[in-house]
């Protein structure tokens, strides 16, 4: 994410109590306003808000008393996001004493300009999770001055810093002055920069110029979010383990899975720990490289996963086993996010998928550098994604400029999988080959739900979701068939859950009949959604309808024949025929 600044607002314990709400004048009075309390890492800080207050309204109030940027703010109370901004909070259920625990997203690379005592410097960017040690590592490969980096040691205000100090540890303070010591001696000053934080160090014994930028062609991009609990330098381990997980002997893993995978496990065999992203409500790991040099893939661990058992953000576990999102359960987001990848049928003869879901597959995985009970190291199943190179996310600017093409693809796989979950954030910006830009979905644990509630759709807005879809993408959804697609799964290990399989075939007989009536992805996509929290949507209307005129214990088959007339008879109404 772009955003930026967020860990060095101290967080205060003081009420939040704006003084409009206790305002006679304009009608707001004790008695119509509740208290909660917000919680953050080991803060809980009252304030009293009113049950007619939206959500918006909330995240700008803490906005303005903490230094909290609105999008950089996930509220969760009783087990679900208070994701839709224009909802109240007693639509979400919200009472007097409830706590809502909030999760920040926090700026990710520090850049650190590099300067001689001659005036010669260079620059690079180091992500917030590196440490001390990483930086000299850096120095000394491009300047030969700092080959025994290993006898060198960093000083902040007289203490000295052992290497596996976090950069991000390093920025917590404005005034925070750093002192590398080269022989002589170094500086490292840390000023904000552009809602970042610049580190300038300065080296006297070194002889020559040269500017670069840490992973120029790798991993500087997109600023990815590590988390500064999280020693991802460590003497090299061999004690770890990382393998597929394949149900079905019969299945032979993609080349492309296999060389991740690989890739990967390289990595951690050379003592290169998973960084944790400080982002989102889950525990999401970067995995590194042989090198150290870049990032291969991502890894989430199911007993990670939001109101799980071994959440790293501290989220209450889940009560009853449902996610954050309305009709998932904890722990199978690992599933979903193989199956979006998997049900992402290549167009034709190509080996990308139509909507270029990344390589996905379902690994179990051990390591220290996990967030482990009681610091014991397990075996963790998750799903295990490619890592791509990209220019930051959708949320990074206006939609205006992404190529129409882009945006309905992502509209076809969303649409098709009910996705609950699918937000600017989410969708990065790359390039291919030819320089152009090109939309990537990520995040697909919330894919698949077991009702329509919670489907929410960004791109909804976007003007490219007005126009209508190119002969080549209508031929596509013409060829989908959810029948096949839910065999497809179950051969390769993921019994949907009936809930899920039918939410698939219901999304699937939406997409194919709006695309054949001409409807365009706003039409099919608002069809799908809610437009607020409590009111229903027509496609839930539809299905409400189906199951109020058949008999219990009905086939599924007549039930989807059923729904199929209803659903004609209001596309046709939208239509006016």
């Amino acid at each position: 994410m772009s955003s930026a600044g967020l860990a060095v607002v101290p967080v205060r314990n003081e009420p939040l109590i704006p003084p409009d709400h206790m305002n006679p004048e304009l009608g707001l009075c004790e008695n119509e306003s509740i208290w909660i309390y917000l919680a953050l890492s080991e803060s809980m800080i009252p304030m009293r808000v009113l049950e007619s207050d939206s959500i918006e309204s909330l995240k700008l109030r803490i906005q303005t008393f903490k230094g909290f940027v609105v999008k950089n703010q996930k509220l969760v109370c009783g087990g679900r996001e208070l994701a839709r901004s224009n909802s109240l909070v007693r639509d979400y259920g919200v009472n007097d004493g409830n706590v809502l625990h909030l999760v920040l997203r926090l700026s990710d690379l520090q850049v650190i300009h590099v300067k001689t005592t001659a005036e010669k410097e260079f620059t690079f960017h180091v992500e917030r999770g590196r440490d001390v040690g990483y930086v000299k590592e850096q120095i000394a490969k491009r300047e030969k001055g700092f080959s025994d980096f290993d006898d060198h040691e960093v000083v902040c205000d007289g203490e000295r810093l052992e290497d596996q100090r976090l950069i991000d540890d390093l920025c917590t303070h404005n005034s925070a002055v750093l002192h590398l010591l080269v022989r002589k001696s170094a500086k490292v000053r840390v000023k904000p920069v552009a809602k970042n934080f610049e580190l300038s160090i300065v080296a006297p014994e070194l002889k020559r110029k040269l500017e670069y930028d840490l992973g120029d062609e790798e991993n500087s991009c997109r600023r990815y979010e590590v988390d500064r609990e999280v020693e991802p330098r460590k003497p090299p381990d061999r004690d770890f383990v990382l393998e597929p997980v394949i149900v079905n002997p019969k299945f032979e893993l993609p080349s492309v899975i296999v060389d991740m995978i690989n890739s990967t496990f390289d990595g951690l065999y050379n003592g290169n720990f998973p960084i944790r992203s400080v982002e989102g409500t889950g525990g999401v790991y970067f995995m590194q490289d042989s090198l150290g040099q870049k990032f291969v893939s991502v890894f989430k661990p199911i007993d990670e996963e939001p109101l799980a058992v071994n959440n790293p953000r501290k989220l209450p576990v889940s009560p009853d086993g449902e996610g954050l999102k309305k009709g998932t359960r904890v722990g199978e987001g690992a599933f979903r996010e193989v199956a979006a990848y998997i049900l992402d049928h290549p167009k034709g003869c190509e080996e990308k998928g139509f909507a270029g879901v990344l390589p996905t597959a379902l690994v179990k995985c051990l390591h220290t550098g996990f967030n482990n009970p009681d610091d014991l190291a397990i075996v963790k199943i998750g799903s295990l994604q490619m890592f791509v190179e990209n220019n930051g996310s959708c949320e990074d600017m206006g939609p205006g400029s992404f190529p129409v093409e882009q945006v309905h693809k992502i509209s076809v796989l969303d649409i098709r999988l009910a996705n609950a979950d699918r937000h600017a954030g989410n969708i990065l910006l790359s390039k291919d080959e030819d320089g152009q830009t090109v939309l990537v979905p990520i995040d697909h644990g919330y894919c698949l739900p077991e009702s329509f509630e919670d489907c929410t759709f960004d791109w909804l807005y976007w003007p490219q979701a007005r126009q209508s879809y190119s002969p080549e993408t209508l031929e596509y959804i013409k060829s989908l068939d959810a029948e096949e697609d839910i065999s497809l799964l179950k051969f390769l290990g993921w019994d949907m859950p009936p809930e899920c399989a039918r939410t698939l075939r219901i999304s699937t007989m939406l997409l194919k009949k709006g695309a054949e009536r001409g409807f365009t992805p706003h039409a099919i996509g608002s069809i799908m959604c809610r437009e607020n929290l409590k009111e229903e949507s027509p496609i839930e209307q539809m299905v409400q309808e189906a199951q109020d005129s058949v008999l219990p214990g009905t086939s599924v088959a007549a039930f989807l024949e059923t729904l199929s007339q209803i659903m004609d008879r209001h596309l046709d109404e939208i239509t006016g025929l």
